[in-house]
């Protein structure tokens, strides 16, 4: 049997994407078709797991007309959800591929200010949906107004539902997090190297880095991803590396929320830390192969699963 999964996103985003020969300053650019879609760590998350084959509830929060057509699109991917309505519009991100070089421009909008009644009104949700027994991933930025304990204060309701609790953020709400204590964070490596103030450019240095907050108690476990360079699995058991499958990296844009959602599922679904880790690594690279905003294909991500799980241990 499936364990139940929760996502929670306080500060989701409608991705806009669209390509354009020149990104320049002072001028006029004309631009190629766009793609919207619902963005945002938890979100996202819940649209992987979907995607895969499972099922998660998402909460979020919505405002105004960004927030309005931001129903819409996850509405039309059948995603469960529980919204939280905001007075302020849900934000904007926005993506340009620049055609004539391959790079990539990604601009994150702050996101709208939430009053203290919002964000309480999202602990009180995740409180009453939280699924005993199961997991939440907590994922994505914090917007103004929201406290940098937010989401120390979703592991602790975890901790009394009986709820396995996931992280994703950075800077003094991760270091929070961590404080509390959570089943899984999963740091980039800028992120980590940020909270223990170290560059973290070795194997080395980031294998005794994921290993100590293991051994701190601050994660049963910690998944370090690096891009190119692979990912890193830290847990009592030890300190596992996978490589990345060789892909034709097209947008890395969602792939780390992807590296999670493959992760939670396939644990929810009774695997092994290692074949969720190999999951992981394969649904992050799956997603790099698509364009702008979109997420990974499910078939893409199973051929680099079973890639993979034919590497010797």
């Amino acid at each position: 049997m499936v364990q139940p999964i929760l996502t929670l996103t306080v500060n989701p985003a409608l991705d806009v994407s669209t390509s354009t020969e020149r990104v320049m300053s002072e001028h006029k650019m004309r631009c190629g078709a766009s793609r919207l879609d619902p963005g945002g760590g938890g979100v996202n998350v819940a649209r992987v797991v979907q995607r895969l084959g499972g099922r998660a509830q998402a909460i979020y929060t919505a405002g105004g007309p960004t927030g309005q057509a931001y129903r819409h699109l996850i509405e039309a991917e059948h995603v469960s959800t529980l919204v939280v309505p905001i007075q302020g519009s849900t934000r904007e991100s926005f993506t340009v591929d620049e055609t004539g070089t391959g790079n990539q421009f990604r601009f994150v909008l702050q996101g709208p200010e939430l009053s203290e009644p919002e964000w309480r009104a999202c602990l009180a949700l995740v409180a009453e949906a939280m699924p005993a027994g199961g997991y939440v991933v907590a994922s994505g930025s914090l917007p103004p107004g929201v406290p940098d304990d937010f989401y120390a204060r979703v592991a602790r309701i975890a901790r009394e539902h009986g709820t396995r609790c996931i992280i994703d953020a950075s800077g003094p709400a991760l270091a929070a997090a961590l404080a509390e204590g959570v089943f899984l964070v999963k740091p980039s490596r800028s992120e980590l190297a940020a909270h223990v103030g170290s560059a973290l450019d070795t194997e080395q240095s980031q294998v005794d880095a994921v290993a100590a907050l293991v051994a701190e108690g601050a994660a049963e476990f910690v998944a370090l991803t690096l891009g190119e360079a692979g990912a890193v699995l830290a847990s009592a058991a030890g300190v596992i590396r996978l490589p990345v499958p060789q892909v034709t990296v097209l947008s890395a844009v969602g792939a780390g929320d992807s590296f999670l959602g493959a992760f939670v599922l396939r644990m929810a679904q009774g695997l092994d830390a290692r074949a969720a880790f190999r999951a992981a690594v394969a649904a992050g690279s799956a997603t790099a192969m698509t364009p702008a905003t979109e997420l990974c294909r499910r078939v893409d991500m199973e051929r680099l699963e079973a890639q993979l799980a034919a590497l010797p241990d």
